[in-house]
């Protein structure tokens, strides 16, 4: 469920970042680290696109919230 996508290529970690949900995003890293391996995180996860190549990374900045702010 963890790596699992939207019909727009977006995992719940980006759908998160975008929210802004900090809190969210702190669960779902615990259960990552829980469930994941390591090459999952960073290859599978982290890093994962949606269908337009952006990562959760991207799409926090471009909804110009927190969580963007807070690790920059």
């Amino acid at each position: 469920m963890l790596l699992s996508t939207d019909n727009e290529g977006q995992t719940v970690w980006q759908l998160a970042a975008c929210g802004g949900k900090l809190e969210v995003m702190q669960k779902i890293w615990e259960w990552d680290q829980e469930k994941l391996t390591t090459q999952e995180i960073n290859n599978t996860f982290l890093m994962a696109r949606d269908y337009k190549g952006m990562t959760a990374w991207h799409v926090a900045a471009l909804c110009n919230n927190l969580f963007f702010r807070e690790f920059m």
